[in-house]
């Protein structure tokens, strides 16, 4: 086992990501060390670097992580040496406050986030919390898998949010919306793709997915919608989605930060239209989800980029010129 990791390190606002060496850790109780296989670049993650959302730092960042077991730390069941498992943004709760108590862990009060609060995997090797783990289908190679960690998970509790839905809205046709769009389309759902205006690429992209229609976000729709999820971090398409929606519509916000929403009429929500916002992931969501994947496979479309190309990932993210998602390799 080698004695030396390597790591990028957000180390402040308006910085590169820093190569690092560090000495391997080792695992503690309830605790796995990963080889990191793959991770994905979530836009999350631009949040972290850009200070939308702060922190401890320095950290490592990355939370869409596949990686091959190396070390197994006391007390950890389910897991072996040599096994691939998943490490998703939920990295720990406290498992005693009302909300873990209650199911709902995905809002508890003292959570630990892998690549915010606890280093992530944009490195050669991680610590993760096994009991925060998942299997991962055996029909996804490490590239396609990694993107299922958050952009799937996530995506897949947004599309359970928006209730029974025969015709929904994405908008931001990214690394989420391309794997959600395959599900949907999959249960007989008619899918509308709002995306940037002028990304012919990007709409050529959801058509050939099954969408029914794609256009620019400010573009109306030839049908009203049952349900809108927004994936783009922009508050202005709450009031776009909410005048697509039908009577009893739902507007989901799936992103962990968004823009100020601006100020809309209330005949827009009037009607019993509903906006709701989706907050990280529970266990559950994980399960059921890789459960659906592997009894439906999705095609994860990826860019792959080295280990010490990060900031080009970062901001060909930013720019929205990946098809699906962005994937690091150590």
């Amino acid at each position: 086992m080698a004695e030396r990791m390597r790591a990028m390190e957000f180390r402040a606002v308006g910085e590169p990501l820093s190569s690092v060496e560090r000495p391997l850790p080792s695992p503690g109780p309830g605790e796995l060390l990963l080889k990191v296989s793959a991770c994905a670049v979530c836009r999350t993650d631009l949040h972290i670097v850009d200070g939308d959302i702060v922190g401890p730092r320095p950290v490592v960042p990355g939370h869409e992580v596949v990686g091959r077991v190396i070390a197994v730390g006391g007390d950890v069941t389910g897991f072996a040496v040599g096994n691939r498992v998943g490490v998703p943004w939920l990295g720990g709760t406290c498992r005693t406050c009302p909300y873990c108590m209650s199911g709902a862990e995905n809002l508890c009060d003292f959570p630990t986030f892998t690549g915010f609060s606890r280093d992530g995997g944009f490195a050669t090797h991680m610590v993760a919390d096994a009991r925060y783990c998942f299997a991962i289908p055996d029909a996804y190679d490490d590239h396609q898998a990694a993107p299922l960690l958050c952009a799937g998970l996530i995506g897949f509790r947004s599309y359970r949010m928006a209730g029974d839905a025969p015709r929904l809205g994405l908008y931001g046709f990214g690394a989420a919306a391309h794997i959600l769009a395959q599900i949907a389309v999959g249960d007989g759902r008619q899918v509308f793709a709002f995306t940037r205006p002028g990304d012919s690429a990007g709409q050529d992209f959801a058509r050939r997915l099954g969408c029914a229609w794609a256009g620019a976000s400010g573009e109306t729709p030839p049908e009203l919608l049952d349900a809108a999820i927004i994936f783009a971090p922009v508050g202005a398409l709450v009031p776009e989605a909410l005048r697509r929606v039908r009577k009893g519509g739902r507007v989901v916000c799936a992103g962990i930060h968004m823009s100020d929403i601006p100020g809309f009429p209330y005949a827009d929500l009037w009607e019993e239209r509903q906006i709701m916002s989706v907050a990280n992931l529970t266990r559950a969501d994980g399960i059921a989800f890789m459960d659906a994947v592997a009894r439906r496979p999705v095609k994860v479309s990826t860019t792959p980029f080295p280990l010490d190309q990060v900031n080009e990932a970062l901001a060909a993210v930013r720019a929205g010129t990946i098809e699906g998602a962005a994937v690091l390799v150590p």
